[in-house]
């Protein structure tokens, strides 16, 4: 029971950070929070916000593929294809996480359910992502991404991370005979 109410915790708090995050972006452009409609319709790409540091700007740009843009070039059936793909992909995470997972696994998870159902809920209302953190080295840019794509990113860093620790723990427990 304790480990459901933690990950319910976590993957309400990453999305409920991903629509703060995304939701006062759009207020700040539009001067209201849209709940739904076509993405371009919404606001114009790309719309610089402000230049923070040499090396990061938040800008606004939509984007139709998945994390960081991957699968950008998919064309008019992305939408259709990502909120499909994407929802049979949360449904197996959530599954395993209140099913299966180990003490190790369900944060992590949780984590990853949390980003990709805050993405999710983007492409189903508007067809596609809200991206506005912008890191870049001069004129080379790493794909703009937002609160979602890190709470994924991080969650499987750190799913990695903790099997990697668990296997070593496990190989060490049989080479000392225990």
């Amino acid at each position: 029971m304790k480990k459901t109410i933690l990950s319910l915790t976590i993957i309400f708090s990453a999305l409920l950070l991903d629509l703060l995050s995304k939701g006062v972006l759009l207020y700040l452009i539009t001067g209201g929070i849209p709940l739904y409609g076509a993405a371009w319709e919404i606001v114009p790409v790309p719309y610089l916000m402000m230049h923070v540091f040499d090396f990061f700007n938040i800008v606004f740009t939509w984007n139709p593929g998945a994390s960081f843009s991957l699968f950008r070039a998919m064309g008019e059936a992305a939408p259709i294809i990502l909120v499909v793909a994407t929802g049979a992909i949360i449904g197996a995470i959530l599954y395993y996480l209140f099913a299966r997972s180990k003490s190790y696994e369900w944060a992590p998870l949780s984590l990853i359910a949390g980003g990709a159902i805050g993405n999710l809920l983007d492409r189903v209302r508007f067809g596609a992502v809200v991206d506005f953190l912008d890191f870049h080295i001069g004129a080379l840019h790493w794909p703009a991404f937002n609160v979602a794509d890190i709470c994924i990113v991080v969650g499987v860093a750190w799913y990695l991370l903790n099997m990697y620790l668990a296997r070593r723990r496990c190989l060490k427990t049989i080479k000392d005979g225990k």
